[in-house]
């Protein structure tokens, strides 16, 4: 396999800051006790990753109110047509990170140098932890290549904590099935980690993180308790809803909020579909290099020379 060659930080590209909107006296929203304050709106950019494109909503640029995360992209809608490629992000390795695949429409096929070769499809949820160093490739399968379709879904990647940056690589899927699906109200809860409201979900984390796919239904509120001094942010799908302080954010924006507060609350006059993610800091430090995520330089350097040498196997 060609060893590619990487651009200095060619995956930390920002997202834009948005201007607060806020809206008139016709909104859903009144003052909570405990409620969390939002620090501020971003912009997701679009970006291409190899041939597919992407909405980036943050990769780096926010670690102290997004960590344990560090990058967030939407890939698609991408049309499929019958015959052609489709999507084909090919070989390539991480260290240090667990790049997240959640599929909402289509199918898939991942690769990687552990042996997996999965065909997944829409509604379940991969884990890719890279761990010391590990190579992988994304392409759609063999029969939405024939057939065409649409794929739609969610590259978010998880940061691994110091005493775990070097440790074993490993990739797990969870069929739709297996996460919980919470209907409060008229809204709609998918957890793909973490817990809420009494249901749990089966993935396993290094540390404390949340990970909730809403629907929020035309005029409903949702009110969603989260630990103090845990992070928090919103990334918007679909339309619009409002936040604390009479702010809204409509789809390709995302909300970062402040640590202190146990509630988050929302409401959407026209419905909104969108995903609610964070969890305990890492308070780390955090040096990106492409696609390795590591806490120093020479951490980086000695990922780059594994990967040169062919210790991090191939497909």
């Amino acid at each position: 396999m060609r060893r590619i060659e990487f651009l200095q930080h060619s995956a930390i590209v920002g997202a834009a800051l948005a201007s607060p909107r806020l809206v008139g006296a016709a909104s859903g929203m009144y003052a909570s006790p405990g409620e969390r304050r939002v620090a501020q709106v971003l912009n997701a950019r679009r970006s291409m990753v190899q041939n597919v494109p992407v909405l980036r909503a943050f990769a780096g640029g926010q670690n102290d109110l997004v960590s344990p995360f560090v990058m967030l992209d939407e890939f698609g809608p991408l049309n499929v047509n019958p015959g052609s490629i489709g999507m084909d992000i090919q070989a390539h390795p991480h260290a240090g990170v667990v790049p997240t695949t959640y599929l909402v429409q289509g199918s898939g096929r991942h690769t990687d140098s552990m042996k997996n070769d999965i065909v997944y499809h829409g509604g379940q949820y991969m884990l890719f932890n890279s761990g010391r160093g590990a190579i992988h490739e994304e392409v759609s399968d063999d029969q939405l290549r024939a057939n065409g379709g649409v794929v739609h879904g969610f590259q978010i990647w998880l940061n691994l904590p110091a005493a775990e940056k070097f440790c074993t690589p490993n990739t797990a899927i969870l069929d739709p099935e297996k996460l919980p699906i919470i209907e409060k109200g008229r809204s709609r809860i998918k957890v793909l980690i973490g817990s809420l409201f009494g249901r749990t979900s089966p993935t396993e984390t290094y540390s404390p993180t949340f990970y909730y796919h809403i629907h929020l239904e035309a005029g409903e509120r949702l009110n969603v308790p989260v630990t103090s001094g845990h992070n928090a942010f919103v990334y918007v799908v679909q339309g619009e809803m409002e936040l604390e302080g009479r702010q809204t954010v409509r789809d390709e924006q995302m909300a970062l909020y402040e640590r202190e507060g146990d509630t988050l609350r929302y409401y959407s006059q026209t419905a909104c579909e969108f995903l609610l993610l964070g969890g305990q800091p890492l308070n780390e430090p955090v040096v990106s290099y492409g696609p390795f995520v590591m806490n120093s330089r020479e951490q980086i350097n000695q990922c780059y020379q594994n990967y040169k040498a062919g210790r991090m196997g191939e497909l």
